[in-house]
């Protein structure tokens, strides 16, 4: 399998640019702010959207100025959200690193949250993007809706597979198709080929969240990230509402108790995870997943050969593949 350095090498001249784009635009007076955002820039990840972003630039007649907008645009509001979601769940580190909340607290946090979404609003209207800033605009409403009836089904915990794919779509499917439209619109392609990018992206999207559904269950030691997590959130991943099919209604009502007592309860929650482990949901979230990565790729053939698309494809690959 492709790792990142390899798959990034079509764009890689393009990728090194786009840190300069991105420390520009986090650039403020505000000594307190700028700290911050340093901050931001040191502790970021794989990065794997502003890729997708000029992936999908390069498969689309070319990479251009305008596709530095789309990339830190993208890039920006991704940022916030993460910095909003920590602010929600109070989380205490994002990628190995203290979160924005833990060093400097919610209030803060909040506020700089907001600060790079303006930043990406300006940036648009600035340099001409206001179909950038559509597409992407899009994607935060999706997501602020996937977000809210996630929530909204959590309490209740009588999600149904429909109503789960409703909620991956919107709420991480929804950037990711964002970033493929926006780098195929900055490279100048028809509304055909934006449409197309778009919902590549979204068939990845829905792959790249059952897989995070799939690394909930693997060890704390491979992920970096406790085990179990989605069960003690009550999040209806794609293995739990599977097993909670396959049970008999007096078996499930039980599960469904011990799901709200495995938050208190680090037993109940492992007897929980074992139960999950052992039925067919494992199996069958593992079988949707890779329907949605040959979706994702079938997609691709009206694309010609090239590095950029090939390059595409060993993304996704690597997307459902990864073991963190």
């Amino acid at each position: 399998m492709a790792n990142l350095a390899s798959i990034r090498q079509p764009v890689d001249r393009e990728m090194r640019e786009f840190q300069r784009h991105f420390k520009e635009a986090m650039r403020t007076s505000v000594p307190l702010l700028d700290h911050i955002t340093r901050y931001i820039v040191r502790s970021k990840g794989k990065q794997m959207r502003p890729l997708l972003v000029y992936l999908s630039a390069a498969a689309s007649g070319g990479t251009q100025e305008r596709t530095h907008i789309a990339a830190t645009l993208i890039e920006l509001l991704h940022t916030a959200t993460l910095v909003h979601d920590d602010v929600v769940d109070a989380a205490e580190t994002r990628r190995g690193f203290l979160s924005i909340n833990a060093l400097w607290k919610s209030k803060i946090a909040v506020l700089v949250g907001d600060y790079l979404l303006s930043r990406g609003l300006l940036i648009s209207m600035e340099n001409d993007g206001i179909d950038l800033l559509r597409i992407t605009s899009k994607a935060v409403e999706a997501m602020s809706e996937g977000e809210l009836l996630q929530i909204e089904k959590a309490r209740r915990l009588d999600i149904t597979e429909a109503v789960y794919y409703e909620i991956i779509r919107r709420k991480t499917a929804s950037l990711i198709a964002a970033c493929c439209a926006a780098g195929a619109a900055s490279a100048g392609a028809d509304a055909d080929r934006v449409e197309l990018l778009r919902t590549f992206g979204e068939e990845m999207g829905i792959a790249f969240q059952i897989k995070d559904d799939l690394l909930d269950f693997a060890p704390s030691s491979i992920t970096g990230k406790p085990s179990g997590g989605d069960v003690k959130e009550r999040k209806m991943t794609l293995p739990l509402i599977h097993t909670l099919q396959s049970l008999k209604p007096l078996q499930r009502r039980a599960m469904v108790r011990g799901i709200k007592r495995s938050k208190d309860d680090p037993a109940e929650a492992q007897r929980i995870m074992d139960r999950i482990m052992e039925g067919p949901g494992m199996a069958y979230a593992e079988t949707k997943m890779k329907a949605h990565r040959d979706r994702a790729i079938e997609l691709l053939d009206a694309l010609d050969d090239g590095a950029a698309k090939s390059a595409l494809i060993d993304l996704v690959d690597f997307t459902i593949s990864r073991k963190k």
